[in-house]
């Protein structure tokens, strides 16, 4: 499967680096454009024992892949992970600002005829895909109400064992309604 990660802090690095591990295509896509760079010349942003085996391996096997580009990133893209930061807000609540904008953008760039399952992978407050979908319809340019779906799929990441938490998960949660995307992502997370 083709995979677009937005996002390259801890969960989008590992979750990446981890779904090429099992044979996927996966694209990182980050505003952060010195981050970029030291990602494709092979230099690891974060540490996470394990992780840096698996990330040079996948990257010398042409499945894990670094831009800027978020037309670059999800093009092709089945799957569109959100793994962007929710610092707390001033009440202390998420802040989804990055979530929303990045969705805001997904829907001018969604083609009608390409069904993508968006996936929430940031800690967001219950109602977060909900938020997510309105943003992206209300970008969109086009009409794309049978061509994606969000859905809500939390991460149980501790640091230190992260890897070994992602490929050999306890519990894998996710919350849809369309039985389209449980469809992909039963495929998606088979080899688990």
């Amino acid at each position: 499967m083709k995979i677009a990660v937005i996002g390259t802090g801890y969960v989008g690095l590992v979750s990446g680096t981890c779904f090429a591990e099992t044979g996927n295509t996966v694209t990182c896509v980050d505003i952060d454009e010195n981050k970029i760079s030291k990602l494709r010349s092979g230099q690891l942003t974060i540490y996470e024992p394990g992780l840096e085996k698996l990330f040079l391996r996948n990257q010398k096997e042409g499945r894990l892949h670094f831009t800027t580009s978020l037309v670059d990133g999800i093009k092709d893209a089945q799957i569109i992970i959100l793994a962007l930061p929710t610092p707390p807000g001033e009440d202390g609540s998420a802040d989804l600002k990055y979530i929303l904008g990045v969705a805001s953008d997904l829907g001018k760039l969604i083609e009608p005829e390409d069904y993508k399952v968006i996936i929430d992978k940031s800690t967001v407050p219950v109602g977060t895909a909900d938020k997510v979908r309105t943003a992206i319809f209300k970008s969109a340019t086009k009409d794309i109400s049978n061509s994606f779906d969000v859905v809500s799929n939390p991460e149980f990441l501790r640091e230190g064992v992260a890897v070994d938490d992602f490929m050999k998960p306890d519990r894998v949660v996710i919350g849809t309604n369309s039985e389209k995307a449980i469809k992909v992502l039963n495929e998606l997370y088979a080899p688990f």
